[in-house]
């Protein structure tokens, strides 16, 4: 009986497995998702973790050191600061403020400054040069001076640092889409599809969108871990979340005065912060490596 053989056409991957596939042979871009995927689900779910409340005092267990140290205990896994709080509930209780308000932040400003950069883009003449000098002079600018800044004019406290962050990010996301769109605009194919008959609305959401995604992608990831550093370094400051908050950078500065005494009550908030700046950037420059190729 002859041998009957099944042809199967080749699968040809579209633009969005290529991405994935060129992501997921980057381990260090893997390990750094994996990371970022425990960060929000921390976030999320942190409050709830927590075995004690971030601001329950205990006389009893003042300074202790971790667990693994011989004069920790396992109910402090990470030891407790000198009012006897849990460093590990105000760690994760920190992680809902911290990393979940750097998301809502950069949410914030992507919304906004793509709208911005995106109408930008699409002028042309005096209108475009005088925003493009402006984003310039606001670039130059360092986000985290300008959070001060803005801070400075509105006072501490959390929700002015939502907004003061906020206005220091959109700069970012609007100087990159301006850019992003303006240099499609020249491409040969807008032309040809103004040529068809399509208008400006038509031109952008059909022709320059699908093209400007990746700027969007990126820049996104880079803003969410600058978001996460400015709310720390405001919260240290004492310019930004306030005692008794868990917050990541304030939790830093209260522990200063016990760092010769009680280093982990420093090393732990700030090895947090660390951790989650490092895999967000591991995840960016993974994506960023992905999309070059569907780039060029």
């Amino acid at each position: 009986m002859p041998r009957i053989r099944i042809y199967q056409e080749d699968h040809i991957p579209s633009p969005m497995q290529k991405v994935w596939q060129a992501f997921a042979d980057n381990p260090f871009a893997l390990m750094g998702l994996w990371a970022v995927c425990c960060l929000l689900t921390l976030a999320v779910f942190g409050p709830w973790i927590a075995p004690f409340s971030p601001e329950q005092q205990d006389p009893l267990a003042l300074l202790l050191p971790p667990s693994w140290d011989a004069s920790g205990t396992v109910e402090h896994f990470l030891g407790t600061d000198d009012l006897g709080r849990d460093i590990f509930s105000r760690l994760l209780h920190g992680a809902h403020l911290t990393f979940g308000m750097a998301l809502g932040i950069v949410l914030a400003s992507l919304v906004v400054g793509f709208i911005i950069g995106s109408i930008s883009g699409m002028m042309k003449g005096l209108k475009s040069s005088i925003l493009s000098h402006l984003l310039d002079a606001l670039l130059s600018i360092p986000s985290l001076l300008l959070a001060i800044l803005v801070v400075a004019v509105m006072g501490p406290g959390l929700e002015n640092v939502f907004w003061a962050v906020g206005i220091a990010l959109t700069p970012q996301f609007v100087r990159a889409i301006h850019q992003a769109v303006h240099e499609e605009l020249q491409k040969d194919y807008v032309t040809a599809a103004k040529l068809d008959g399509a208008n400006s609305v038509q031109v952008f959401w059909y022709v320059i969108m699908p093209n400007v995604w990746e700027t969007v992608i990126i820049q996104t990831t880079l803003a969410i871990s600058a978001a996460i550093l400015d709310i720390a370094a405001l919260g240290f400051l004492n310019l930004g979340a306030q005692a008794p908050s868990p917050e990541w950078g304030a939790m830093v500065s209260q522990g200063l005065d016990n760092l010769l005494t009680a280093p982990w009550t420093v090393t732990i908030p700030g090895v947090a912060i660390l951790c989650s700046v490092l895999a967000i950037n591991l995840v960016g420059d993974g994506l960023r490596s992905a999309l070059s190729p569907i780039r060029n």
